[in-house]
C-alpha cells in the first residue's frame, strides 16, 4: 500500500510534479469511463436495432402466414385455351354487330353466303304456342281475308332449371279477291333469327359473369340437357349482347359522375398478350355511390395497367370527394376538383395485423379508439346526413382529436423501422384525409363498399383464369356492373336482364334511362 507524501515537506516543485501527475491520472479515468459510455450506447442501440428487426420479421412472417402468399403456374393448355377459343368468338360476334350498326342497309348479293343448317330442336321439350296474328283481318279492297297457312319458327327459351321451346305461329291472312296475303311482322330481337331467347341469353350472361361459368362449362350443362349448343355460338350470343347493353352501361356511369361522393378501387386481373400464349397484368378499377346516395350503382373499368391516366379516363371533369386507398395512381387528381377521402379502414387493419403478430398493447389501444369510431358510425347509420354530422362533431371528433394526440406521443419512443412504427406513421402521415369525413355527413368512414363490390372479380378469376384481350375485359366490366347494380337495387339479375334484352331492340334511345337498375321495373304480364 502506497504511503500518503507529508504535502507540509514538500517543496514547491515537488508539489506541482505531484498536482500534475494527479491530474494526469484523473484524465486517464475520465477518457476510460467515457469509452465505457460510448460502448453501452453502441450496445444499447444496436439492442434496439435488433429489437426492432425482430418485430418487424416477426410482423413480416406473422402476415405471410396468414395470407399464404405462394405462387402458382400457370400453363397456357388445356382447358385454358378453350377459354381462349370462346373470347375471340365473342370479340368477333361484337365487332360485326357494331359494323352492322355502322354500314347502310344493303340488299342482299345474288349469291348471298350458304347459311349453316340448323339441327331442330329436340322434340321432348315442352312447346308454348305464341300466335302472331294481324290485327285488322279486313282486305283494303273491303273483302274479309281468309288464313291460307302459317310459318312456324322455333326459338329456345331457358327459365332456371328448366329448358322450354317458344313456338312462334304467324298465320297467314290472304284476300281470294285480290289475292292480298299478310302476316304479323317478326318482334325484333337481340339475335334476329336465332333461336336463343332473351331468358336463354340472360342466363348464360349470369351463369358467366355472376356465377363465374366460362362457356365450355356451361357448353356441357347444356349438353347433359340433350341440346348440342357449342361454345362458339354461345360466344357469339355474349359478344352480340355485349354490345346491346353497353349503351346502358354508359348511361349509368353518366348518372354515378353526378354523384358528389364516390368509392374507388382497383384490383389485378391477367390478360392475354395479343399475338402471345403469356398473360400480363391488367386491372380492373371501381367506382360506386355510397351506402349514404340514393343512386346504388357500381361501375367497373377495364384497363390494361394500373397507370393514373384510367382512373383520370373515367373521372374526367367530375369534381367531387373520392373515397379511396393511398395509391398514388389517385393522387393527381388531388387538388384539381377532386378531395382525397381517407379510408380508416386501412388504417385500422395495419393495427389489427400488429396485434394479431405479437398481441401489442400499443396495437390494442389504438383499436379500441378507432373501435369507438366505429360504434359511433353505427349509431349514425340510419340519420340523415345534417344529423350525422352533428352526432359525428359532439363524439366522434374529440376520439380522433385524442387518438391522433396518443399517436403522436407514442410514435417519438418507438424505433424506426418496426411494425409498430410503421403502423404509427402510415396514420400520421395520412390524418388529414383520414378524419375528413368528420366535416361531411354524406362521407363514409371507410372504403370498405367499393371492396365488397369488386369481390366478385376476385372470386370470378379463379374460374376463367384471365382476360383474353382488353375487348373481352371491357365486355366483362360492361355486363358485371350491371348485374352488380341489380344486386344493389335488390333485383334478380335473371330477371333484370331477360326483361331488358327483350324491350331493348324496340326501346327508345331517348329513355334508355328507363332501363337502368335503379330505375326498371318489369313489364306487367
Amino acid at each position: 500500500m502506497t504511503s500518503r507524501p507529508d504535502l507540509n515537506a514538500l517543496s514547491p516543485d515537488q508539489l506541482r510534479a505531484l498536482a500534475t501527475e494527479l491530474f494526469d491520472h484523473l484524465e486517464s479515468k475520465d477518457r476510460v469511463l467515457a469509452q465505457n459510455d460510448r460502448t453501452l450506447s453502441q450496445q444499447e442501440k444496436a439492442i434496439r436495432h435488433r429489437d426492432a428487426v425482430i418485430e418487424k420479421q416477426a410482423h413480416e412472417l406473422a402476415l405471410l402466414k396468414r395470407h399464404k402468399f405462394a405462387r402458382r403456374s400457370e400453363q397456357f393448355k388445356g382447358v385454358q385455351g378453350q377459354l381462349l377459343d370462346e373470347l375471340i368468338d365473342a370479340d368477333l360476334a361484337a365487332m360485326e354487330a357494331e359494323l352492322a350498326e355502322l354500314l347502310p342497309t344493303q340488299a342482299p348479293p345474288a349469291a348471298a353466303k350458304q347459311q349453316p343448317k340448323r339441327a331442330p330442336l329436340p322434340p321432348q321439350l315442352p312447346r308454348t304456342l305464341i300466335h302472331h296474328e294481324p290485327e285488322d283481318t279486313q282486305c283494303r279492297c273491303g273483302c274479309a281475308l281468309k288464313r291460307v297457312g302459317e310459318d312456324i319458327s322455333e326459338k329456345l327459351d331457358y327459365v332456371p332449371g328448366e329448358f322450354t321451346v317458344e313456338r312462334h305461329i304467324r298465320g297467314k291472312w290472304a284476300c281470294e279477291q285480290c289475292e292480298t296475303l299478310i302476316q304479323a311482322p317478326v318482334p325484333r330481337q337481340v339475335i334476329d333469327k336465332g333461336i336463343p331467347t332473351s331468358g336463354l341469353l340472360a342466363q348464360v350472361l349470369v351463369a358467366k359473369y355472376a356465377d363465374h361459368l366460362p362457356l365450355y362449362r356451361q357448353e356441357r350443362i347444356f349438353g347433359r340437357a340433350g341440346l348440342a349448343i357449342p361454345r362458339s355460338t354461345l360466344a357469339e350470343w355474349v359478344g352480340t349482347c355485349g354490345v346491346w347493353l353497353q349503351p346502358l352501361v354508359d348511361a349509368l356511369r353518366a348518372q354515378l359522375l353526378a354523384q358528389p361522393v364516390l368509392h374507388a378501387d382497383e384490383t389485378p386481373v391477367a390478360m392475354l398478350a395479343p399475338g402471345k400464349k403469356k398473360t400480363h397484368r391488367a386491372y380492373v378499377w371501381a367506382y360506386c355511390s355510397t351506402s349514404f346516395s340514393e343512386l346504388k350503382a357500381t361501375v367497373y373499368d377495364f384497363a390494361p395497367s394500373r397507370a393514373g391516366a384510367h382512373a383520370r379516363a373515367f373521372l374526367g371533369d367530375w369534381h367531387g370527394k373520392l373515397v379511396c386507398d393511398d395509391y398514388a395512381g389517385y393522387k393527381a387528381g388531388f387538388g384539381e376538383g377532386i378531395t382525397e377521402i381517407g379510408c380508416l379502414a386501412h388504417a385500422r387493419r395495419k393495427f389489427h395485423d400488429l396485434h394479431v403478430a405479437n398481441k401489442s398493447e400499443l396495437a390494442a389501444q389504438a383499436l379500441e379508439s378507432i373501435g369507438a369510431l366505429y360504434g359511433i358510425e353505427r349509431e349514425a347509420k340510419d340519420l340523415p346526413d345534417k344529423d350525422r354530422q352533428r352526432l359525428r362533431n359532439e363524439k366522434a371528433r374529440p376520439i380522433a382529436d385524442a387518438l391522433h394526440q396518443w399517436m403522436i406521443s407514442r410514435r417519438q419512443k418507438v424505433p424506426d423501422g418496426s411494425g409498430t412504427a410503421k403502423a404509427l406513421d402510415y396514420s400520421l402521415k395520412r390524418w388529414a384525409a383520414l378524419t375528413r369525413y368528420l366535416d361531411d355527413g354524406a362521407v363514409p368512414i371507410d372504403n370498405n363498399r367499393v371492396e365488397n363490390q369488386i369481390r366478385p372479380w376476385a372470386l370470378g378469376r379463379n374460374n376463367w383464369l384471365f382476360a383474353g384481350s382488353l375487348r373481352s375485359g371491357q365486355r366483362a366490366a360492361a355486363v358485371m356492373s350491371l348485374i352488380q347494380s341489380a344486386k344493389l337495387n335488390g333485383h334478380d339479375p335473371y330477371a333484370y336482364l331477360k326483361d331488358v334484352l327483350a324491350r331493348l331492340p324496340t326501346h327508345k334511345n331517348n329513355a334508355i334511362d328507363e332501363l337502368l337498375p335503379q330505375n326498371w321495373a318489369p313489364t306487367s304480364a
